[in-house]
């Protein structure tokens, strides 16, 4: 009957387990990423600067780190999109400014140059973070 018991509990915790790592895991393959720039660059309050390389070089490197969903540009600042976020790099100084923000906000503020992005208000946008297509 202790045996039984045991087999049980350990079942039960393999399957706990297995649904948590399933859960926990998918939504970072969409994901800027973050911890990677703040390692890489220097943080200026809530964004990070790269004094040296252009906007397009410091896309290239966050895109290579991580593939975004889309990529697109226009008057010198590169625009990725990860999901429910996207990165905005624009030209300072010598070097470039690095931003992270909610995929609204920043659509919105540079809707311009994303004409073929999907709109976050439109009913069919799907984000693309957690639960997306659920």
């Amino acid at each position: 009957m202790n045996s039984a018991r045991l087999v049980r509990a350990a079942v039960a915790a393999v399957l706990a387990a297995t649904l948590l790592t399933a859960c926990s895991s998918g939504g970072d393959s969409d994901a800027v990423p973050r911890d990677w720039i703040r390692k890489t660059y220097t943080a200026t309050g809530s964004d990070w600067l790269d004094p040296d390389s252009t906007p397009s070089q410091v896309a290239q490197a966050i895109h290579s780190k991580r593939k975004g969903l889309d990529r697109a540009s226009g008057d010198r600042k590169e625009f990725l999109r990860y999901g429910d976020d996207m990165v905005t790099v624009s030209p300072y100084r010598s070097g470039s400014l690095i931003e992270i923000e909610d995929y609204r906000n920043g659509y919105h503020r540079h809707q311009r140059y994303l004409s073929y992005w999907p709109n976050p208000d439109s009913s069919s946008f799907r984000g693309g973070g957690p639960g997306e297509g659920k």
